[in-house]
């Protein structure tokens, strides 16, 4: 997701998202990171040049550099940061356009063709902008496989001929009942088996599990809030039939071979009739007995027009069915004919993944990040064990559990606030009734607890062995000195960092856990912003909103960014994924694999079991930030677009891709 400067439809999400919707609370701080490192860390490297030389001065600076250079264990010459119209990959790599945006998953399709697109068509054709991505072999030498996609948010100013820039600045004049129809059905997860053949990954048009889960595809819900009176709707009175997923962002895979996808800003699409003295549509202070619900998620927000042609995304005439969104949804890729289910134990919250890992004792854990300034790092612990071979009981194991919040404190470590309706706050007195009330309505409760409002934390990954979770935290410019906290220690936070939580004993079910820094993003030659790099970082090393994360066969932690628009006014360099160290010499050591387009973000970061390929989502190409890039100087549309990547045909417009990377040869990535 984008940010600041409102000039395409991603940017108007995240530019919501930037606007706070928690309570102001959070202790000040004075010097955090004089209090939380010693020289001792800066000699080994986890300090940065500029925040180095403001604790310790030049004669400390001096000696850190002094130090041998640390070998670098991923084996690949750096791409140079930069901009252009096309991707760019390390010297000894070929990458691979695996599938695109209208790309059919059944045989006897016509080749894509924008201008005569319909909805129907696209249900029957890969979605729009490509997010996380899940692979699941299908046979032991990993030649065969299902890929789970994400398809987050349509850009309409670049999916349809005619539209122009951004359509809710015109109040969706242009915008026809029939392109709401295809930004619909563009919406959700697409599941395709691919097959590597002749020294190429290309999809299966004839396979039985290709699908697209769309808006409108039906789904059911489990845990406390199914059926609960807050998800009944006029067209479902039940509460446990609900209609399609939106957002996707990032998601998870889980030990039993199903695929979770995170429901993240679904906020946007919901609409309302009223209007203020300005004009425009409102976007708070409708009324009614959701009103502190609908203000603390953001609801509506007219990013889209759909509830001019959707009842039940139109809050005047339809109240619940927002409710009925932000959640978790499971998917079994291996059965298409399966029902999704929303799982509300993992509460409700603009999820920006799910990733799991079955702790010691045979529960799984989930992970999520709320991605909004100033929102919460939420885990899921389930009540019951996983149970080897027995799929079917272990798909029930979301269903119940336990959800807690996160609070990190000033002596390095991390108290999990447990969210249970009738303990400490969340109680009648503070607008809760039930377990449902307290899930539907996770916000609010973390709030009563007092949980540490972050900068944006988007993907939590746990490491697979390690017992380290990694958290990370995009940015957050709207933070002020009084607002700062000791895990989100800088004002005006424009460059994010990372996190790194330790679960003790690798019980990643304990009250308890420790924290630490890993990184603090930014030009580290700017005392100023107060990066935190390893001292060997390079010129081009350095990069800025962490996003998604992913690790290697080889347990190596492997980072995608999202400036948003910010990039082309603050760092001047693409989107792009990075290799870095966590561990000795290379801790904090990141290294440049691939890069984006220009406007483009870094999504999917996906490597298959035996590491040798590489999957990677480059969504929204062409967008971002285009206006400021003085090459091209102005808003992309269907018809100018800033790069026609990847097709470069001058009737196409940009179409965000999957892209398969390898080594020219063979063998792991970055060995």
């Amino acid at each position: 997701m984008t940010k600041d400067s409102f000039s395409n439809k991603a940017e108007a999400f995240e530019a919501f998202d930037d606007t706070p919707l928690s309570p102001a609370h959070g202790d000040a701080i004075g010097a955090v990171i004089a209090r939380r490192f010693s020289r001792r860390d800066l000699l080994k490297g986890s300090l940065g040049v500029a925040a180095a030389t403001a604790l310790f001065g030049d004669a400390a600076l001096q000696s850190a550099l002094a130090q041998p250079k640390p070998s670098f264990t991923f084996s690949f010459p750096a791409v140079p940061a930069g901009v252009d119209e096309k991707h760019h990959v390390a010297e000894g790599y070929d990458v691979n356009i695996l599938i695109r945006w209208g790309d059919p998953l059944s045989e006897g399709k016509a080749a894509f063709d924008p201008r005569a697109l319909t909805a129907e068509e696209q249900t029957q054709r890969f979605g729009y902008n490509n997010d996380y991505i899940a692979f699941f072999p299908l046979d032991d030498r990993g030649t065969r496989g299902l890929l789970c996609v994400n398809h987050e948010y349509a850009s309409p100013e670049v999916m349809f001929p005619g539209v122009g820039v951004r359509p809710d600045r015109n109040d969706f004049a242009k915008i026809t009942e029939a392109h709401v129809g295809i930004e619909m059905a563009a919406h959700g997860v697409a599941v395709v088996e691919i097959v590597f053949e002749g020294g190429k990954w290309k999809p299966v048009l004839s396979s039985k599990f290709n699908r697209r889960i769309t808006a409108s595809s039906e789904m059911t819900a489990d845990g406390p809030a199914a059926g609960h009176d807050r998800l009944k709707t006029a067209a479902d009175p039940s509460g446990l039939k609900l209609w399609g997923t939106l957002n996707n962002c990032a998601g998870g895979q889980t030990s039993w071979g199903t695929y979770l996808t995170g429901e993240e800003n679904c906020n946007g699409y919901f609409w309302t009739d009223q209007k203020g003295a300005d004009g425009k549509r409102l976007n708070k202070g409708l009324g009614g007995a959701q009103q502190k619900s609908y203000d603390r998620y953001g609801i509506p927000s007219n990013w889209y027009s759909w509830g001019k042609y959707h009842e039940r995304f139109n809050v005047d005439k339809e109240a619940n069915e927002c409710n009925r969104f932000n959640w978790i949804v499971e998917i079994d890729p291996h059965d298409p004919a399966s029902t999704p289910v929303k799982h509300t134990a993992l509460g409700r919250f603009r999820h920006e993944g799910a990733e799991m890992i079955v702790n010691k004792d045979g529960r799984v854990v989930v992970y999520s990040g709320d991605d909004s300034p100033f929102e919460y790092v939420y885990r899921f612990v389930s009540r019951d064990a996983v149970k080897l071979g027995d799929k079917a009981a272990n798909m029930k194991l979301l269903s119940e559990g336990a959800l807690s919040v996160a609070r990190f404190n000033d002596d390095g470590t991390v108290t999990w606030l447990p969210l249970v309706f009738g303990q400490g706050p969340l109680t009648p007195v503070n607008g809760f009734q039930s377990q449902a009330d307290v899930l539907i309505d996770a916000r609010i409760a973390a709030d009563h607890l007092k949980a540490t409002p972050m900068d944006r934390p988007e993907d939590v990954q746990p490491h697979p062995t390690s017992g380290k979770v990694y958290i990370m935290l995009t940015n957050n410019e709207r933070r002020r000195p009084e607002q700062t906290n000791k895990a989100n220690p800088r004002p005006e936070n424009d460059f994010g960092h990372i996190i790194e939580m330790t679960a003790p004993g690798g019980d990643h079910a304990s009250d308890t856990f420790t924290w630490d820094f890993l990184i603090k993003c930014g030009d580290p030659k700017v005392a100023k912003m107060g990066a935190l790099w390893n001292p060997a970082i390079a010129s081009d090393g350095w990069f800025s909103s962490p996003d998604n994360c992913t690790f290697d066969s080889q347990g190596r932690l492997w980072v995608g960014t999202d400036q948003g628009s910010a990039w082309s006014r603050k760092t001047e360099r693409a989107d792009g994924f990075y290799a870095m160290g966590t561990e000795g010499e290379e801790r904090g050591l990141p290294r440049l694999f691939f890069r984006c387009p220009v406007g483009a973000e870094m999504c999917g970061l996906c490597f298959t079991p035996d590491g040798q390929t590489l999957f990677l989502a480059v969504q929204h190409p062409g967008t971002d930030g285009v206006k400021d890039w003085k090459p091209f100087g102005r808003e992309s549309t269907f018809e100018d677009p800033a790069t026609r990547w990847p097709d470069f045909h001058p009737e196409m417009p940009p179409r965000p891709s999957i892209v398969a990377v390898r080594k020219k040869g063979g063998g792991r990535i970055a060995t």
